[in-house]
């Protein structure tokens, strides 16, 4: 019986399954928790009042444990959430991804329906975070697991992809990851033939995937090199035989920009999140637990109780590919536990190898394991993904030969045979891959594998061979420009400025000596990547003239080709290029000739026309913003003005300037580019602005164009210095000071192109008219913009009505109400201090719509609050606006009394208030001395005390700095009979002591009004 009540607590969970003799879980107590305490403000009707933040997030744990545990009153729940939300969900949605990361595979199942439910709901509203959300959910889809609710969650996740299409279009990860999720999912469902279960599921997967590939491949190419990989165990299938097809002989048919040959996929390393997606977070813990801490003598129990868990049963093997990638790709141990006697990633491969019992699981495995092996390239590969294999073969020869063998034997057969019209370049990836391991001092030699009598002589031979090439093309004394990975080509560039060819000195990427240890190269796993959204450094030599014009007549006739087989090899070629021409010393003195084909302009042109032989245009339009369209990152524009912005050469402004009057719009390029970069280095300023320690050392690492741009800034230097460098290489944070350079630096690069493009007009002009075509392109997203443009360009902007006009008539309200804060900050100015400028604004927005002239107040009364500007003499002016007929001018009006509500009454503001005349405004005065009254009663009658004190015999206020300004009679009787009531009627807290004399200052006042009517 004591048993019994002691676990009676976790018996009554209403969340998830407790076994016996098993705690509860925290979470779902804490959940539970707050729900019974706030059972009562869960009910209709819901409370008014504004909850603090501490009820806010309490809210939001009983709202979530109530949608999950009250089926019938779900629907009521979400209604009292989305009264109250305040963070965009986000708070909400963590608390179900750490439901669905620490509980999902206990939860009751009710409770799965319910957070699928929630799940749909949160993607409706657009929730911060949903996208975590959904691959969350997507990791709980064991593979090899057949049961009715792990299909369901399949069905049902798939089913919320087809149902909210337009949004996951907008989602490219969300669409990717999705992808990658049911390609492997129906390697396994489409095997198990002839049960009903699966036929709706795998149709709905078919079409899903087929329909992205056939649309959206630009989107695919993503995933990386793995994507070929999960589609060639689905080559069986009709639909995907037919993708696969058109991959390897006709890549046309994707319509994807840039795609032309399928080693272009095999290039592209994939990210290790996508890795991820096919283990499961209960699985990954213990991954991580087996090869961070189980020791050498320890590992055999852990191993088994892991098969246990999650490999026992037959249909479960499939999961091992997925598990090898995992550990060659996502999981990369650190150096005290690589020096330690923790089991290594290779021990745990060779036994999972061991445990396959079928023949096309095992080779899955193989191929898992030496994938990147086929397509390694250096510079954008890591050499950990790679590292298991080899110290797995080598580590075998003792006991386990055979297994070595088999190895070396299915890397060979593969290098032959995986692509056997590429074979070339699979042989290069693993010759690469051997010779950089030895390098890297992985193992030291490969002696112990060619010395090996056990295998045969043909295998030591084919290794050998592949070795001693792989170390005749990484010799020092070369004359190859290094390639990117997809050119199945090496680039020849001689210079033969004295009759023989020599190699062009390059540049390379140093890593710090202290991070290399104990033959690993630790920097690698932060390596600058195409993938990755950044690019390769590339530096480029000193050459004297002749040198110099034999260099870039080479690479002029090779860009053609170059961005004809891709798009990241072309702009490879681009880059030398440009880092050639203005980091050749001597460049600026050469005199071309007029015809020479290398001047600024002819140069300009010819790049203008090798890319436009390949259907693309070198400064396509922002279709939408350039945050949310990262391949814009990777684009000749961006190359272009982000190197013209480090150097500020005249040659390289002469090609822009070509460019620009041959149509290309670089203007609007320019300044989203400068914009862009201004919003996320404020954005990571502003993150750190509280915390001392990380001040001035500032993480960029989350903002794709400052990091590509920080790259692209080491790259350029590196080009110039050999020995440059800066902190942001090896651990991802830039000082404040370069920080603010790089802003500076972009923003007066734009204004030199606009001085020179054409000085007939006046800069402002040139800047809006830019500012009207970025606004067509980056719909939804402009705030950064004109952030940027009254932030960095106050001189043209600030003040100006066509600049003000079109914020307010292209930001919507959310974006306002941001950019209000900011103006209240003080980050920038839109008005500027100047009265006259101000009154002319407000004057031409007599001719605006109604929206229009309160988006301009609610700015209007955001900076003039904060400003030092003399309301007193600016209200006069405004006022005599709207005196003319205030139903027409009414929103004048009520901006004006909503700027004086929030100011403080000063005497010199009060004086003015009391001088205001009657007109067609009603009780304007009046009414703002009652807000007064209310707000800050006490200053007010100080402030009415003071004015009365100068009231002269005339009957006019004079106070500092003013002629005499005569007083109100409406607005000082009102006054008087407020006095006469205080005490009944009103309630305030502060009222002036000698409320009487007060009173016979106003009655003196409206004697003196009236002696001045009479006469």
């Amino acid at each position: 019986m004591c048993y019994v009540t002691f676990f009676l607590p976790g018996m009554n969970s209403k969340l998830h399954r407790v076994a016996p003799f098993e705690a509860e879980s925290q979470l779902e107590a804490s959940l539970r928790e707050v729900f019974e305490g706030l059972l009562p403000k869960l009910r209709p009707p819901f409370s008014l009042v504004i909850p603090s933040p501490t009820e806010y997030l309490e809210l939001n744990q009983a709202i979530l444990y109530g949608i999950l545990t009250e089926p019938h009153f779900a629907k009521v729940h979400f209604t009292h959430l989305c009264a109250i939300v305040t963070d965009g969900y986000e708070f909400f949605v963590s608390l179900i991804v750490k439901i669905v990361f620490e509980l999902y595979t206990k939860l009751l199942d009710s409770v799965k329906v319910q957070l699928i439910w929630i799940s749909r709901k949160m993607v409706d509203v657009s929730a911060e975070g949903v996208q975590n959300l959904l691959i969350s959910l997507m990791r709980q889809i064991a593979g090899g697991d057949y049961s009715d609710w792990n299909l369901w969650l399949a069905a049902e996740l798939l089913r919320i992809f087809l149902e909210k299409w337009e949004w996951l279009l907008e989602e490219p990860l969300v669409l990717t990851s999705a992808l990658f999720t049911y390609l492997r999912l129906l390697a396994d469902h489409y095997r198990l033939l002839g049960v009903s279960k699966f036929e709706t599921l795998k149709r709905m997967e078919i079409d899903f995937c087929i329909c992205v590939l056939r649309n959206h491949f630009d989107l695919c190419l993503r995933i990386g090199r793995d994507l070929i990989r999960l589609l060639q165990d689905l080559s069986h299938i009709p639909e995907f035989q037919a993708v696969c097809k058109d991959l390897l002989s006709n890549p046309a048919e994707f319509r994807a920009l840039g795609f032309s040959d399928i080693s272009q996929v095999y290039a592209r390393r994939t990210s290790s999140q996508y890795h991820l997606l096919r283990i499961t977070p209960e699985m990954e813990t213990q991954l991580r637990f087996l090869l961070t801490h189980v020791r050498w003598r320890n590992h055999r129990r852990y191993q088994t109780w892991f098969f246990r868990k999650f490999l026992s049963r037959p249909e479960c093997e499939t999961n091992i590919p997925d598990i090898v990638r995992f550990i060659c790709c996502a999981h990369h141990p650190p150096n005290e536990v690589i020096q330690s006697d923790v089991i290594p990633r290779w021990a745990i491969i060779g036994w999972l190898l061991k445990c396959c019992s079928t023949n096309h699981v095992v080779s899955s495995v193989k191929l898992a394991l030496f994938y990147d092996w086929l397509f390694y390239h250096e510079k954008f590969d890591n050499v950990m993904n790679i590292e298991p294999g080899i110290l797995l073969m080598v580590n075998s020869i003792t006991k386990y030969i055979d297994m070595t063998r088999s190895l070396l034997e299915f890397l060979f057969i593969s290098v032959d045979d995986y692509d056997v019209v590429r074979r070339d370049f699979l042989g290069r990836g693993v010759s690469s891959a051997f010779h950089v391991l030895v390098r890297k001092g992985v193992v030291q030699s490969l002696e112990v594998l060619t010395s090996c009598s056990s295998l045969s002589p043909s295998l030591r031979q084919r290794l050998s061979c592949m070795f001693l090439a792989s170390t005749s093309e990484s010799s020092p004394v070369t004359m190859e420009v290094s390639p990117p990975p997809c050119s199945p080509l090496p680039l020849k560039l001689p210079c033969p400025s004295n009759g023989e060819s020599k190699e062009l000195p390059v540049l390379e990427l140093r890593v710090p000596e202290s991070s290399r240890e104990n033959g690993f190269d630790r920097a690698l796993n932060n390596s600058i990547s195409v993938v990755d959204n950044s690019f390769v450094s590339c530096s480029m030599p000193i050459l004297s003239c002749n040198s110099f014009l034999d260099a870039m007549s080479e690479l002029v006739e090779t860009l053609g080709e170059a961005a004809k087989n891709s798009k990241e090899m072309g702009l490879e070629i681009l880059e030398k290029m440009l880092f050639l021409f203005v980091n050749t010393k001597f460049s600026l003195g050469v005199e071309m000739a007029v015809e020479s084909p290398l001047r600024p302009e002819a140069l300009a042109h010819q790049i203008m026309e090798a890319f436009k032989e390949n259907g693309a245009n070198m400064f396509d339009p922002l279709v939408f913003h350039p945050l949310s369209c990262t391949d814009k990152i990777q684009s000749a524009a961006a190359l272009v003005i982000c190197t013209f912005i480090f150097s500020r050469h005249q040659m390289m402004q002469d090609m822009i300037i070509f460019w620009s009057r041959n149509g290309y719009q670089i203007g609007p390029w320019f300044l989203v580019y400068a914009s862009t970069i201004a919003y996320e280095a404020d954005t990571i300023c502003s993150r750190n602005l509280m915390d001392e320690q990380s001040s001035n050392k500032l993480n960029y690492t989350k903002m794709p164009f400052l990091k590509h741009h920080i790259y692209k800034y080491i790259s350029f230097m590196r080009s110039q210095t050999k020995n440059y460098s800066v902190t942001c290489e090896s651990d991802s944070v830039v000082e404040f000071k370069l920080l603010l350079k790089l802003k500076e630096d972009a923003f007066i690069s734009y204004i030199m192109f606009l001085q020179s493009s054409d000085a007939s007009k006046p800069l402002s002009k040139l800047l809006f008219s830019d500012l009207l075509s970025c606004r067509d392109w980056v719909v939804g997203g402009s705030k950064p913009l004109f952030c940027a443009i009254f932030r960095y360009l106050s001189d043209l902007s600030t003040g100006k009505e066509e600049f003000i006009h079109l914020l307010v008539d292209h930001l919507d309200h959310a974006n306002l109400v941001a950019l209000q804060f900011d103006v209240c900050l003080k980050r920038f100015s839109l008005f500027g201090p100047d009265i006259e400028t101000i009154v002319q604004l407000v004057k031409c927005s007599l001719n605006w719509d109604s929206v229009e002239q309160q988006k301009l107040w609610g700015l209007m009364i955001s900076e003039l609050s904060v400003s030092s500007i003399q309301l007193e003499k600016l209200m006069p002016h405004l006022f005599d606006l709207s005196v003319s007929d205030s139903n027409v001018h009414s929103i004048i009006v009520e901006g004006l009394f909503n700027l004086c509500c929030r100011c403080a009454p000063s005497p010199e503001l009060v004086g003015m208030i009391l001088s205001l005349p009657d007109g067609n405004t009603g009780g304007f005065a009046a009414s703002v001395l009652a807000s007064w009254v209310v707000s800050n009663g006490s200053m007010l009658f100080g402030s009415l005390v003071e004015c009365l004190e100068k009231i002269n015999t005339e009957g006019y206020l004079v106070l500092q700095n003013s002629t005499g300004v005569k007083i109100n009679n409406s607005t000082t009787l009102w006054l008087l009979t407020f006095l006469n009531k205080v005490g009944s009627n009103y309630h305030i807290s502060k009222v002036p002591a000698d409320v009487q004399h007060l009173k016979d200052k106003l009655a003196q006042a409206m004697v003196y009004s009236g002696k001045q009517l009479i006469s």
